[in-house]
């Protein structure tokens, strides 16, 4: 039920954080401290975080509705996912990039979703 809860909300997350970036993806960036310019720069934010947010959206909201079928592909798409970033943070810190509040907010909500995922799926009984 925990595992089933976790994912209802990190879906809840993803559908806002989706939108936000589908509606005003230059406003999104500004808000987070990152400045994108260039003629193709609203059309990449409403892609790579719009919508690859709402696939990921659609993911784990199914793994939590429909956990038989969908909670251990959900799990393993947030720990590949999360932990992708989890491993760009660490080299952005081993080669000494700095962030914001707002950037270390998002690299902890990564890593901690990323751990979370991960033992999910360890105490998760069947395969």
């Amino acid at each position: 039920m925990l595992t089933r809860i976790f994912l209802g909300a990190i879906a809840i997350l993803f559908v806002g954080f989706g939108l936000w970036s589908i509606i005003d993806p230059i406003g999104m960036t500004a808000r987070l401290d990152v400045t994108v310019t260039g003629s193709n720069a609203a059309f990449e934010m409403r892609g790579i975080f719009g919508g690859v947010s709402l696939a990921a959206a659609g993911l784990t909201g199914a793994g939590a509705l429909m956990p038989a079928r969908f909670e251990r592909p959900a799990l393993w798409f947030l720990i590949v996912y999360m932990g992708g970033y989890t491993l760009a943070r660490l080299v952005s810190l081993i080669v000494g990039d700095s962030a914001t509040f707002n950037g270390w907010a998002f690299a902890s909500f990564e890593v901690i979703s990323f751990v979370l995922a991960a033992l999910a799926l360890k105490v998760r009984k069947t395969p």
